[in-house]
């Protein structure tokens, strides 16, 4: 009941007056990410205010609440947010020496990176306190579920597979894109067989094949940068809305989330 009236506001925020990066539309069907055909573009649906004082590392919409990871040092924190008015509901910061990165759902836990702190932490997902902390090798960037495993990128070319219960890896793939490596892969979310990924210092998502690694989509998403926004100020975060072929997508520090539909060009 509760997504049914979040989802009767978002469609509500959108007739009433969206941004002029698109046209305004409804919600639509389960999908990888795409109206059909490959996706190339992307229509504006809706917006949301975003907390400016956000520097965005995760974002996941489950259940009708809105998850988001934020960074930097003595600023990091893991957010419960309100996906009908982008209202913070409840924060937690993180300990002044930690940088947070990218966050997924596990059921009734809640995993978050750290960037280059070596640390994973475990979170109760109702109260967001830590209950426990694995180790792993290297840097933490972004994070998502797929299906019975978790996919974890670092800031190379790499994804790697983790067991959502021990955090230990299973595996990993490389990411290509034309036969080329594609590093500093940020912040991830996982829709169906696919694998979204923001690209850090630029404006650009990519859709990633996670058997082989390769990118079959690239998405410019430049035309949301908000003008008076610092060019170091990337887009990052991008949530699918279960039950539809719409993302949630934002960037760190920016004042507006929005939510948007892939097309194909």
């Amino acid at each position: 009941m509760r997504w049914l009236l979040v989802t009767a506001v978002l469609l509500l925020s959108a007739a009433c007056g969206g941004p002029t990066g698109g046209p305004i539309g409804g919600s639509g069907a389960t999908s990888t990410g795409g109206s059909g055909g490959v996706p190339t573009g992307f229509e504006v649906l809706g917006t949301l205010p975003h907390d400016t004082g956000a520097f965005t590392q995760g974002l996941e919409l489950v259940d009708g609440v809105l998850y988001e990871g934020t960074g930097l040092e003595g600023r990091s924190s893991i957010r419960r947010v309100d996906p009908a008015t982008g209202a913070v509901q409840r924060r937690v910061d993180l300990p002044g020496d930690l940088f947070g990165e990218g966050i997924t759902v596990v059921g009734d836990r809640l995993w978050q990176l750290t960037w280059r702190n070596g640390v994973a932490l475990e979170r109760d997902r109702e109260t967001l306190e830590e209950v426990r902390r694995v180790t792993y090798e290297g840097e933490g960037w972004g994070l998502c579920r797929d299906g019975e495993r978790l996919v974890m990128s670092d800031g190379t070319a790499e994804l790697t597979f983790r067991d959502p219960v021990t955090f230990a890896e299973t595996g990993s793939t490389g990411v290509t894109r034309d036969g080329r490596p594609v590093t500093e892969l940020n912040e991830l979310e996982c829709v169906g067989d696919r694998v979204w990924a923001n690209v850090w210092q630029t404006d650009e998502v990519v859709r990633v094949d996670p058997a082989d690694g390769r990118v079959d989509a690239t998405v410019d998403l430049s035309g949301l940068r908000p003008a008076d926004v610092p060019a170091a100020d990337v887009l990052n975060g991008i949530a699918a809305v279960p039950g539809t072929d719409e993302f949630l997508v934002t960037g760190k520090n920016w004042p507006t989330i929005f939510r948007i539909r892939f097309t194909a060009g």
